[in-house]
């Protein structure tokens, strides 16, 4: 008998860079798109307060750009540090085409921005010209696969983009770089027979993931999964009998592919 699905949270947790919450429809697209935080930290400064206003995140792929809006407000970007209790602030998220990502760009609001220096805050002008943002330095150009989620962090040197005038003055040239990492894996594969119409579980403790196989083609995946071992159970309709595969391994960024699988009568 078919059985009833129960959609639970699957908490992804990974050490560092950052913690995704996933379930089917996190990181998981079946018109070839992905889904990407974009987080930003700071690389220290000897200042007490640098106060950021951010318009957008420009991500460019296929010489496509694509703007993640920021609704964050103005923040101290030196309240947010690796290896601190806040190590990175969210401030955006959304969702792309799956492919390359050549080029990144922050840009910044005309004003808001301000710096702290003994006790004192002053705006931090822009060089004119810089509408189109200031383009981040990446590691690699990251490859962002459908079904699974990303997180793109972009650190701030503080120290390196600010520039004293030499008369008490300061002026803004963020100096920033892009750091990409995949927060989720998927499970795919086929079911046969196709009349047998199964529910796909992907199950780790009390957590459950489901999805149901492709009415025409046997086809399933199932994204946002955090890295570790599952397994999965095929629950068909009456007639046909129930099927679990164990110790299904699953990586960060990658397709654990089971292949194909027929259920029998």
């Amino acid at each position: 008998m078919k059985k009833k699905l129960i959609y639970m949270a699957l908490i992804v947790c990974m050490g560092g860079i950052a913690t995704f919450i996933g379930c089917k429809k996190d990181g998981q697209s079946a018109n070839g798109t992905t889904k990407v935080q974009i987080r930003m930290t700071d690389a220290p400064g000897n200042f007490e307060k640098i106060n950021l206003s951010v318009k957008e995140i420009v991500l460019i792929s296929d010489s496509k750009p694509y703007v993640f809006a920021v609704n964050t407000g103005v923040f101290n970007i030196l309240n947010f540090r690796m290896g601190t209790s806040n190590p990175d602030l969210l401030v955006a998220d959304g969702e792309m085409p799956s492919g390359e990502i050549t080029e990144i760009r922050l840009v910044l609001n005309d004003s808001g921005n301000t710096i702290v220096v003994g006790g004192v805050e002053q705006p931090l002008t822009t060089p004119s010209g810089q509408s189109s943002g200031w383009k981040v330095k990446l590691t690699a150009n990251p490859q962002l696969e459908p079904g699974v989620a990303y997180t793109l962090l972009l650190d701030f040197d503080a120290a390196k983009s600010i520039v004293s005038t030499g008369n008490g003055k300061y002026i803004l040239k963020p100096v920033v770089r892009g750091i990409t990492a995949a927060t989720s894996g998927l499970i795919s594969g086929t079911v046969l027979p196709l009349a047998s119409h199964p529910e796909v579980l992907v199950i780790k403790g009390t957590d459950t993931v489901g999805t149901i196989a492709d009415a025409l083609t046997g086809k399933f995946t199932v994204g946002g999964l955090a890295a570790g071992s599952y397994s999965v159970k095929f629950a068909p309709i009456a007639g046909y009998k129930d099927s679990t595969i164990t110790n299904v391994a699953v990586s960060l960024g990658q397709n654990t592919n089971l292949g194909t699988t027929t259920l029998k009568q």
